[in-house]
């Protein structure tokens, strides 16, 4: 099936597309910050370079899209009908990238925490922002 769009209108749409700053990152950085909480941002020293480092509760966020981190069972994530092969590589390898990059810090004893785009959504976004709090200050399993 062909792209709807043309390569250069493809292209300029894809080059919007954003790997840091992103809206669901944006909401989680003000609410931890407007809770007294520190972080680091997008720590290259550490595998994966996590949205989100808080030193003091040795604790790692990751916030997830839910198309590019293929979301199982969520209906944000699509699979492209155009280059259809090549979309599940590069999610899958995304993926696979995620599980690798979580057990390697989880075997350097970080606390890790992923939070999808869907659940920061307006319905769910007052549960989930209350959940990672707890999640963080009470040292528990989020």
């Amino acid at each position: 099936m062909a792209d709807v769009h043309s390569k250069e209108i493809r292209s300029f749409n894809m080059s919007r597309i954003k790997g840091k700053n992103t809206k669901p990152e944006m909401l989680v950085r003000k609410f931890l910050f407007s809770h007294g909480l520190r972080y680091k941002l997008h720590d290259k020293k550490l595998h994966g370079k996590p949205d989100l480092v808080l030193p003091k509760y040795r604790t790692i966020i990751f916030i997830n899209g839910c198309f590019w981190h293929g979301h199982d069972q969520c209906r944000y994530f699509v699979v492209p009908k155009t280059k259809t092969d090549w979309w599940l590589a590069k999610i899958n390898a995304n993926k696979a990238n995620d599980a690798e990059n979580i057990a390697r810090l989880l075997h350097e004893k970080w606390k890790i925490i992923v939070i999808w785009e869907c659940d920061l959504k307006a319905d769910k976004r007052a549960e989930t922002l209350q959940n990672l709090l707890k999640g963080i200050t009470n040292r528990n399993e989020f």
